[in-house]
């Protein structure tokens, strides 16, 4: 039985090695948290149907390896995406600091219009935090982004993240700001929509011009 869904919306997930990537999207996708995780080697994938504001979402996530070996495989996966999570670990400073680079290669190599969230990671470990909830805030509100903290581990805010960004990528849809026609957009329209849209495009096609015709 194939799957059916209004909207398809192409996700990466980017961020330093460590910082806990692959336990969102396992806990995201699975629902529990990654014991054994070790460091990714290139790009994982995973995929789940939502429900975003009415609309039944299908989110294609790349997981992708924060090691700098990785980089030039890593940044083919960049092209035609509508939505990123960049990834920091609340506890390593190293990884905060990192952020500027990573940004830059999403809003270069990505879709002009790509949605990016910035996720503080591992909330849970707050005895050993480095970075402040207000000194990401403020990165966020400097660079534009969303900003949530989450933990892969409790589960916290993992499904809020992909969440707020999908309703992100739909508002700019209904509004006219992304087109999910346009190539590389990296939003398709699933089999719901697009009969919707046939659909309206017959109506308008066998419309009358006028209310001159006999």
């Amino acid at each position: 039985m194939s799957e059916s869904y209004d909207y398809l919306f192409k996700f990466l997930i980017i961020g330093s090695a460590g910082s806990g990537k692959s336990c969102i999207l396992h806990h995201f996708i699975e629902n529990k948290f990654k014991d054994d995780s070790s460091h990714t080697i290139g790009v994982e994938f995973g995929s789940r149907i939502v429900n975003v504001g009415g609309k039944s979402v299908k989110l294609q996530i790349w997981d992708t390896a924060g090691q700098e070996r990785f980089r030039s495989v890593t940044r083919s996966y960049y092209r035609g995406a509508a939505g990123a999570l960049l990834v920091y670990d609340t506890t390593s400073r190293d990884s905060f600091n990192a952020l500027t680079n990573w940004l830059n290669d999403a809003r270069t190599l990505a879709s002009p219009n790509i949605v990016i969230l910035l996720v503080g990671n591992k909330k849970d470990l707050e005895e050993a935090r480095e970075i402040t909830f207000l000194e990401a805030s403020t990165f966020a509100q400097e660079n534009e982004l969303i900003f949530l903290e989450t933990s892969a581990k409790t589960g916290e805010n993992v499904e809020e993240a992909f969440l707020k960004c999908s309703k992100t990528i739909l508002a700019k849809i209904e509004t006219g700001e992304l087109d999910p026609e346009r190539i590389g957009s990296g939003i398709q329209y699933g089999g719901a929509a697009l009969k919707n849209l046939q659909q309206t495009r017959q109506r308008s096609i066998n419309k009358p011009d006028c209310g001159c015709r006999v």
